[in-house]
């Protein structure tokens, strides 16, 4: 497991800020970031739910908010689950496009967060450079598609027969490490199906699944995790601002008022990692988080396909 204090010394985390180190920046940018654009593109009282076309009690604002808060905690704890648990609640309110464009915006701020907090970088990109060419392809082709289809419910029940039988193999298998997947041409050809499965359906546990078979360290792997996840969603909102419709100024004030509630829970799971787990708690945790959601995919998908 991580070696980093769980502790937080403000004082050194000042210091480190004014000096420009690379964590403090990129953990304070994405804050900041996040905060201004909630702040600056703030539609007016009047207009707070006008865009999202969904009448949306302040019961349901509350889950929202609490399920955000969660999504950020695991996401904290685990390196991945941000999407795969706040998608399914919001498609459930709003246009489940709308939905998939407007949560382009969070997972990218706690991302570069995640960056910056387990000091991921150009080392990163030097090594796994196939991992991130493939997958910024695959999210060009996911925007694309996006503007074009509905992914409707056959892509994410696939999706979680992937995951199922990723589950299963490794509780058989005891939690095998296979060393063999670490290899750039396979780790590529995930990342380009991870890329086209966050930008067409917002689900992409496919990458996190495959690159827990050889990394078991938490702070590798969700350094790894956040470099590769942010670039595609840096991708994907750069397509849909400045290449397609998808993206209008509203939207992207409600992902970033979506993310500043997800740093909340990004902070409290960060907290848990560094202090409760462990590499095997850590292990169970993954692959219990992944059962759920393969689960929960099942249940949203089997009726429309096979009812």
């Amino acid at each position: 497991m991580g070696t980093r204090e769980s502790s937080i010394d403000v004082a050194q985390f000042i210091d480190n800020l004014t000096h420009f180190h690379y964590r403090e920046v990129l953990m304070t940018g994405a804050t900041f970031v996040a905060i201004a654009a909630a702040i600056v593109l703030f539609p007016g009282v009047e207009n707070v739910t006008q865009g999202i076309q969904s009448n949306v009690s302040g019961g349901l604002f509350a889950l929202l908010i609490g399920v955000a808060i969660l999504g950020g905690t695991v996401m904290g704890m685990l390196g991945f689950g941000f999407s795969l648990i706040v998608t399914p609640v919001l498609v459930s309110v709003i246009d489940p496009t709308l939905a998939v464009v407007v949560l382009a915006v969070p997972p990218l701020i706690i991302n570069v967060f995640q960056m910056g907090d387990t000091g991921t970088g150009i080392e990163f990109v030097r090594k796994q450079w196939p991992l991130m060419i493939l997958a910024i392809i695959g999210t060009v082709i996911g925007v694309i598609f996006l503007t074009e289809f509905s992914t409707g419910p056959l892509v994410p029940f696939l999706i979680g027969l992937i995951i199922l039988g990723y589950v299963v193999f490794q509780i058989v298998e005891n939690f095998v490490v296979i060393e063999e997947a670490h290899h750039p041409i396979a780790l590529g050809a995930i990342g380009l199906v991870e890329g086209f499965l966050l930008a067409a359906a917002n689900l992409g546990p496919v990458l996190p699944a495959y690159f827990h078979t050889f990394e078991r360290d938490a702070e590798k792997y969700i350094g790894g995790l956040s470099m590769a996840l942010g670039t595609i969603f840096a991708t994907r909102i750069v397509l849909m601002t400045f290449f397609t419709d998808l993206m209008t100024p509203y939207r992207l004030w409600l992902g970033s008022v979506i993310a500043v509630v997800a740093i909340v829970g990004l902070l409290l799971g960060t907290y848990l990692r560094r202090i409760e787990i462990d590499e095997q708690k850590f292990t169970w945790f993954v692959i219990g988080l992944l059962f759920i959601i393969s689960l929960n995919i099942f249940r949203n998908t089997i009726p429309a396909l096979f009812l």
